[in-house]
């Protein structure tokens, strides 16, 4: 299920879990297709010998989540994707995982993309016990992270296409910790033990989390080439450098580990694009215009609200 603007966007704005029931059906991930923004840039957020996606605190086992996430991704995309309990392969990738060796699908030919041929050398480039988890990073659009329900924190990371947050500076931390940045951030906090304990159970959910930037890259990891800076004062010129910037995030429980993988779909579409009717335009204008200053200095929007607000309006009234 894509992005739900209607759940999403409410008035008045609050940072609050806004978790709900994954519907009967609903898949929790997206096959990676060759080409797509969405690989492209988690290759090249992989391309360090040491890249700061992939993180593990020292002598954690994520393999049980690993598995578990290996079998949701295969009951959700056969044949694409396979998991026999000891070979994950992934068709589209054209590579395969087997007990930290990495194997070449037979069936490749020349021109297919080159985007392949660099899946393969990201894999043979991690060291062993990081190639299950760099095949399921690469072959779906989705990043993952590891919750430990027992102690509340983030023991596994797989997040190349951060939110204006570094994985490497977020690992082993407790709930608290990770969110402590956050603007507005009571009900979060008073939320994060159970919360955990929550997603870690049977039941399935889903969040929805939307902002607006003026980046249009998916990996927004700070030390990545910084954001083009607002140039605030003309709403049309505003509106025109504004992106979309929308997060799906599900959480697939990991059986009789008190653990759950919480998956994360960034995306980015331009504004004009993403805000194309009056009832979205509008929506969007109570909700932007409920946000308290510390939310809007949080997310860089206090020098730009008023301009956002006027182009906002004015699309309201089309």
């Amino acid at each position: 299920m894509s992005f739900d603007f209607e759940a999403a966007v409410q008035a008045p704005f609050r940072m609050q879990p806004g978790l709900r029931r994954l519907a009967e059906g609903a898949g929790h991930l997206s096959l990676s297709i060759p080409g797509s923004r969405h690989l492209d840039e988690k290759l090249q957020a992989l391309s360090a010998a040491h890249p700061a996606a992939l993180q593990c605190v020292p002598g954690f086992d994520p393999l049980p989540a690993l598995h578990a996430l290996a079998r949701q991704a295969a009951a959700e995309h056969s044949p694409a994707f396979d998991w026999d309990g000891d070979t994950a392969t992934a068709r589209r990738l054209g590579w395969a995982v087997r007990g930290g060796e990495v194997f070449e699908l037979a069936g490749r030919t020349p021109n297919q993309p080159s985007a392949l041929a660099q899946v393969g050398a990201r894999l043979h480039g991690l060291p062993a016990p990081w190639r299950l988890g760099g095949l399921l990073a690469l072959a779906f659009a989705e990043d993952f992270a590891l919750i430990d329900g027992r102690s509340a924190t983030i023991p596994w990371l797989a997040v190349a296409l951060p939110s204006h947050w570094a994985p490497e500076q977020k690992i082993g931390l407790h709930f608290a910790q990770v969110h402590a940045p956050v603007a507005d951030n009571q009900v979060l906090l008073a939320a994060g033990e159970a919360l955990a304990r929550l997603v870690s159970q049977p039941t399935r959910w889903e969040r929805f989390v939307w902002t607006i930037t003026a980046n249009p890259k998916l990996n927004a990891h700070p030390a990545s080439a910084p954001a083009p800076r607002w140039v605030a004062g003309d709403a049309d010129r505003v509106a025109a450098q504004a992106w979309w910037r929308t997060e799906r995030q599900t959480f697939i429980p990991v059986a009789g580990a008190a653990q759950a993988v919480f998956t994360i779909l960034v995306d980015t579409q331009p504004l004009a694009q993403a805000i194309d009717s009056p009832a979205k335009a509008l929506r969007l204008h109570e909700a932007l215009a409920s946000m308290s200053p510390s939310v809007l200095r949080y997310r860089n929007l206090h020098l730009v609200r008023d301009d956002l607000l006027a182009w906002l309006a004015r699309r309201a009234d089309t």
